[in-house]
């Protein structure tokens, strides 16, 4: 399953990462340290995220 869930974060990640940059750029803060801290931040969402995902699809 860890490997799926590596496979799958690779995904997962990008796309968390890239949303959470756009929302933060949306709202007005267009410097460095709100940028990396949403990327961070979507990126360390996408760890459970892409662990679920991984589990559901070995359930069926």
């Amino acid at each position: 399953m860890l490997r799926l869930a590596s496979i799958l974060y690779a995904l997962i990640g990008t796309s968390l990462a890239g949303i959470a940059m756009i929302a933060v750029l949306t709202a007005g803060y267009d410097t460095l340290i709100p940028i990396v801290v949403s990327a961070a931040l979507g990126a360390l969402v996408a760890i459970p995220v892409s662990w679920y995902v991984a589990r559901e699809i070995l359930k069926t």
